[in-house]
């Protein structure tokens, strides 16, 4: 007879997780030990160097202010880390079909609200559309051969304007041309867009368009990236 209970799946621990991060990040860093290793020095150092500018200086003073320091080094490295392992996520998935949805999905915060799938795409090309709607409005992202996109990015601009009349549209082309957008800096061109809804006008939108919207099960994010393993993994 069969337990009925089964065994959890057991979680990666802090180190495991921080060991994996590093070595996701040192793969597009190379410099990123030394970088670490002088950050938690100079934390170390200025921690020293209070303790002696702060009396009465003692031994024990020293040694509390330089721990102190190295704790602070410790944390400026772990933050550093974390913002390199961001970017180096971004070159990992820079240029592959379905990077923009992984980006909007991920990166936008709770003030806007995006799916990874994209709600225009062709199939032979791989070009594709993404949408997102927040307090900044409705922004098209698309994603390929911007001469290509133009039909997608006009069928999905006049569908928001049918149902989202007076809403501003913003129209981001992912890439490195003239008035594109790279795909490290689609996130913050996003979130830097002046409020132009209030938060029950951006529910009424979503709605609205959601309800014309075609099934997302229809079109399946582009092959070419797996966002699972994409994603720089992060200590917790």
């Amino acid at each position: 007879m069969s337990s009925r209970s089964s065994v959890p799946e057991k979680r990666p621990g802090f180190f495991s997780q921080l060991r994996t991060l590093y070595s996701f990040t040192q793969k597009s860093f190379r410099w990123l030990p030394f970088l670490l290793i002088a950050i938690i020095l100079i934390g170390v150092a200025a921690g020293v160097g209070v303790g002696f500018l702060i009396p009465p200086v003692a031994v024990w003073s020293l040694i509390l202010w330089g721990i102190t320091g190295l704790m602070l080094g410790v944390l400026g490295a772990l933050t550093t880390m974390t913002r390199l392992s961001t970017h180096a996520m971004y070159r990992k998935i820079d240029g592959m079909p379905g990077a923009t949805g992984h980006v909007l999905s991920t990166s936008l915060g709770r003030k806007w609200q995006a799916s990874e799938a994209p709600v225009g795409v062709n199939p032979k090309t791989q070009e594709a559309v993404y949408r997102t709607v927040g307090r900044g409005g409705v922004v098209i992202v698309g994603e390929g051969n911007r001469s290509r996109l133009t039909r997608l990015v006009g069928d999905e601009r006049s569908k928001v304007k049918r149902v989202a009349s007076g809403v501003p549209i913003t129209v981001f082309y992912v890439g490195h041309g003239d008035d594109e957008v790279t795909i490290a800096k689609l996130a913050s061109a996003i979130k830097s867009l002046p409020k132009a809804i209030d938060r029950t006008t951006m529910a009424a939108v979503i709605k609205r368009i959601d309800s014309v919207s075609q099934s997302k099960s229809s079109l399946p994010i582009p092959k070419g990236i797996d966002p699972t393993k994409a994603r720089a993994p992060r200590p917790r």
